[in-house]
């Protein structure tokens, strides 16, 4: 049987998503900022951060590991250096938070270290970069990743850590800010979920299998046996994604990957953001003189066979986003399928969610 793909348009699709989100019991102001947080996710290309994820915290939510209507707790109130605690509540809201706490430290101070622990799933990391950008404020994040282990160290072969992403913002006053956000796998795990919904193989190099065979298979991490991904670069992405477990791990939250557990759906996230405000630091202007002097350098070298302009971090996201908005989100079958089924896990009728979407 061929499930139907789906292109929805960006204003239906928000009608939908807050329609499935009010299921959680979530207050007005948490259903704006999670569907406005997983739309953005689409909008800038990231589909394995986007909407695909409502299904994973649907289950999470029912088994008590996502609690809604959470906010940001502080432990620890150093002035230019805070420790917070999530609650388990929606990384969306948390994160947001968080930042906002770190930020407001930081124009008073000139820096501030936010060390957030016990955060469910904080989404698209470059979110919290580009708010910290905003504000007008170079930051960097260490994000660390406790659930089913799922990437294996360099030389392993099995998984022993999350994807643990690192992220990086420089914000410009006439320009876009750089927003550098990875994750130290090949591939972010939610890239597998998504190939494995379309059908579709993911690219060499990427995962090994239950026997530490290399496969090009994503149903590995999806579905039992598991094998895992792999790290960027072998032994340069797995000493950062040892960064982030040791720095938005064991220093930021308290908490580090150290089980091989399989059942459980929630994803917990600490995070170590540092933020700092470049004109406290030096004259702002002559910083961001020579910073666009030398994107421009970079950005001149001729393109070589096969490639378009050289770009620089974060403007493929936004050429994503010009085109999404103007033309809708693509959302594969079997992933509407899952949210769809989510939403009824969640006592909001699919039928609703399909009418909302347009898709009736």
């Amino acid at each position: 049987m061929t499930i139907a793909n789906h292109l929805i348009p960006v204003a239906r699709l928000h009608t939908a998503i807050r329609l499935l989100v009010r299921g959680f019991g979530s207050a007005p102001a948490e259903v704006e900022a999670v569907a406005n947080n997983l739309i953005e996710a689409n909008l800038r290309g990231h589909d394995s951060h986007g909407i695909g994820m409502l299904p994973r915290y649907a289950d999470a939510y029912l088994e008590g590991g996502l609690k809604p209507n959470a906010h940001v707790k502080t432990l620890l109130d150093g002035g230019a250096m805070l420790r917070l605690d999530g609650d388990t509540g929606f990384g969306q809201v948390i994160g947001q938070e968080a930042m906002a706490l770190g930020i407001a430290r930081a124009r008073q101070h000139g820096s501030c270290i936010v060390a957030l622990g016990n955060a469910h799933h904080l989404g698209r990391i470059g979110a919290w970069a580009e708010q910290a950008a905003e504000a007008g404020l170079v930051s960097m994040h260490f994000v660390n990743v406790i659930s089913r282990a799922i990437v294996a160290p360099y030389g392993g072969a099995d998984a022993r850590f999350g994807t643990n992403p690192f992220c990086a913002g420089v914000p410009f006053a006439n320009r876009p800010p750089v927003i550098l956000d990875l994750a130290t796998s090949v591939i972010a795990q939610g890239k597998t979920r998504v190939a494995h919904n379309k059908g579709e193989p993911v690219a060499p190099d990427c995962l090994i299998d239950d026997q530490g065979r290399a496969t090009t298979d994503p149903r590995y991490t999806v579905i039992p046996p598991f094998g895992a991904l792999l790290t960027f670069g072998g032994h340069k992405g797995y000493g950062l994604a040892l960064m982030c477990e040791l720095l938005g791990g064991a220093l930021a939250a308290g908490a580090t990957q150290r089980s091989d557990e399989t059942g459980k759906k929630r994803v917990h996230n600490g995070m170590l953001s540092v933020l700092l405000d470049p004109a406290m630091l030096s004259d702002r202007a002559a910083f961001e003189a020579e910073a666009l002097a030398f994107l421009d350098w970079v950005q001149a070298s001729p393109p070589r066979q096969g490639f378009e302009a050289v770009q620089a971090a974060g403007d493929p996201e936004r050429a994503y986003r010009a085109s999404r908005l103007a033309d809708g989100v693509p959302v594969d079958g079997t992933t509407w399928g899952e949210i769809l089924a989510a939403a009824e896990k969640l006592g909001v009728s699919a039928a609703a969610i399909q009418a909302a979407a347009g898709l009736v």
